[in-house]
């Protein structure tokens, strides 16, 4: 082989490298000591087989909680934010025209956002006692819609899903909103000298070719909620009791206190059901694309 064809590895040698040292040999060690009772009580490492694995698949409320609710955050964020993102974008890409960029703006503002300040501060606005949502709905007389938003372990997670979803809609809006200024103007004319109404252009027109932009929204969002961790853990910390705990948190927790086998055994659960799912999304992706 010549240079001329080898360049090209040694363009993508560096990446696959440090890939290769930070990513893929620190998650095969992980599994590896996933079968181990790795913790920080006793110098000595033990394999222990299927052990970590057991007591995670066991009837342990804690364990059961951290797959329930990492489903629940996932599917339900990925619902949110791709419906509101897409009626968002939607509306700026035709049906607002005054303020346009204004609006693109304040939408697209809470993603920048900290996730830290964000957590900050709509624990204060769903404080039970003094929060502002709360003090709201008293003071027009709903004090039957006033609830303990993060402390009901009822709620608490759809309290946690609508403010991530808040924080999250606005990137989903713009790659959306991206996606639909690429669809040529003349479908649509065209459309409309056949006589095809808003609805009729929205589901023969705009969906299909918005298609790619769905798909790389959706892998975004199944991705992010099978890591989350953050928006979780500043805003209620997992609890009340189990209610918000996830799969990412439930290793937190297991690290948190020195039990690095069960931890690794957690993570490698989670690097699975990753592989999984990018496997059916990359599929996904290389199904043959919809032509106009």
């Amino acid at each position: 082989m010549n240079l001329q064809n080898r360049y090209p590895f040694y363009f993508v040698l560096p990446a696959l490298t440090l890939y290769i040292v930070f990513f893929i040999i620190p998650n095969l060690s992980g599994i590896g000591l996933s079968f181990t009772d790795w913790n920080s009580y006793r110098s000595e490492i033990n394999f222990t087989g299927l052990a970590n694995f057991e007591k995670i698949f066991s009837q342990n409320e804690a364990y059961l909680n951290y797959f329930s609710n990492t489903l629940v955050f996932t599917i339900s964020t990925s619902v949110l934010k791709l419906v509101l993102g897409l009626a968002l974008a939607l509306m700026l890409n035709q049906g607002v025209k005054r303020f346009v960029h204004l609006y693109r703006t304040m939408v697209y503002l809470p993603a920048v956002l900290p996730t830290l300040v964000v957590a900050l501060i709509f624990r204060s606005i769903l404080n039970p006692a003094t929060g502002l949502l709360n003090t709201f709905l008293r003071s027009i007389g709903a004090d039957a819609l006033a609830k303990p938003w993060l402390v009901d372990p009822s709620i608490a997670l759809w309290s946690v899903i609508g403010v991530d979803t808040w924080k999250g809609v606005g990137y989903i809006m713009v790659i959306l909103l991206a996606g639909l200024q690429t669809i040529p103007r003349e479908y649509y004319e065209a459309a409309e000298v056949d006589g095809a109404n808003a609805w009729s252009r929205l589901r023969h027109i705009t969906l299909p070719l918005l298609t790619p932009a769905v798909v790389v929204v959706t892998v975004l969002n199944i991705l992010y909620g099978l890591r989350v961790f953050d928006i979780i853990y500043a805003l209620t910390n997992g609890g009340p009791g189990y209610a918000t705990e996830v799969l990412a948190t439930g290793i937190f927790r297991a690290f948190s206190q020195g039990l690095y086998g069960l931890g690794t055994a957690i993570t490698s659960i989670q690097f699975v059901i990753l592989i999984v799912a990018g496997y059916l999304v990359i599929r996904l992706m290389q199904r043959e694309p919809v032509r106009a």
